[in-house]
């Protein structure tokens, strides 16, 4: 039998609704529409909700379905939030969204009469992994986000674990090094090394250095360069053999292994799934990485973990939120 699912995504640069339909033995899913829009363009949280709704209803037009046929509705956001209570709480990139009721909001606008979950974008990633991507059939598995930030969503003995107020998974916040570029608010933590804005950091570092040197680096020619030097321009440049571009993504590389030895010590998980740019950068961060976990972790729990890239690519965020619309309904037993 088939059910149909909504999927919304929050997220500081984009929101995103996605329709999708779940059926056969398996459970696969089949992403069947899909909107978005800038989130600049409705910063109050109202009227970001309220698109929401409205691409929402318009897709259920589209493909010709009323409000009764979904059977779930899931919303995937950045933290802090309470999914409990359904409020999103003050995530850093939503300025204004300060103990909103998104929930509450979504079962009085939105065209449903069914279920409404909430999870952050790290927890609804790894319930996508799980269900449908490269974790899928794990009893432990974590998935780290690796993005504009870097946070984990646990799925332990197979359930998702959030923790007592939804705060399990923030490896982001671990400190690495008394030093280095800055991440969740600290110098030298495990995202101010392995996060977009973090790789950047590096590059900046090295690039001021470089040009004292009087050794400029193409991707960063000019110290006027330096605010607009992005992690995907540094990659561009590694993937292309420069050997100070390809020296950034070593020690981002080198510092991941040492933040995954940590989380395969404490957690012992079969699966480590982790997205955004070690999907796309693998190659530049793997042999330092790997050489970094097999220096730090107890050997006997590395030897049971494989450590492997997401594979719902740019769709994961769609993938995500369905995920969570779908409750407990996909765990074992249910």
């Amino acid at each position: 039998m088939k059910r149909f699912l909504l999927g919304l995504d929050i997220g500081g640069s984009k929101c995103a609704v996605a329709l999708g339909c779940i059926g056969g033995q398996d459970q696969r899913i089949a992403l069947l529409a899909q909107a978005r829009f800038a989130t600049r363009d409705f910063p109050a949280p109202q009227d970001c909700l309220a698109q929401l709704c409205r691409l929402a209803a318009e897709l259920l037009q589209e493909q010709q379905l009323g409000p009764d046929a979904l059977a779930g509705v899931g919303i995937s956001c950045g933290g802090p939030l309470d999914s409990r209570r359904g409020l999103i709480c003050s995530p850093p990139n939503l300025p204004g969204w300060d103990e909103v009721p998104v929930r509450e909001f979504l079962a009085q606008h939105c065209p449903c009469s069914c279920p409404v979950y909430l999870q952050n974008d790290a927890n609804a990633g790894a319930l996508a992994e799980w269900h449908w991507g490269a974790g899928k059939g794990c009893r432990n598995l974590l998935f780290l986000t690796f993005g504009t930030g870097l946070g984990a969503g646990l799925i332990l003995d197979q359930r998702l674990y959030c923790g007592s107020n939804d705060q399990a998974g923030e490896c982001g916040h671990l400190r690495l090094a008394p030093w280095g570029p800055v991440g969740y608010g600290k110098a030298g933590a495990f995202e101010g090394f392995c996060s977009g804005g973090g790789l950047a950091q590096l590059g900046q570092i090295r690039a001021r250095e470089l040009q004292q040197l009087g050794r400029p680096p193409a991707w960063c020619p000019q110290l006027a360069d330096l605010p607009g030097l992005s992690a995907a321009r540094l990659a561009e440049f590694a993937l292309q053999g420069d050997a100070e571009a390809r020296e950034i993504f070593r020690c981002g590389g080198e510092y991941l292994g040492r933040g995954l030895a940590m989380l395969v010590d404490i957690l012992n998980p079969e699966c480590i799934v982790i997205g955004g740019i070690f999907s796309r950068a693998e190659p530049l961060l793997r042999p330092a990485m790997e050489q970094s976990l097999r220096a730090e972790a107890l050997p006997r729990s590395l030897s049971c973990c494989r450590i492997v890239p997401a594979a719902l690519g740019d769709k994961i965020g769609d993938y995500a939120a369905l995920a969570v619309a779908c409750g407990d309904s996909l765990l074992p037993g249910q």
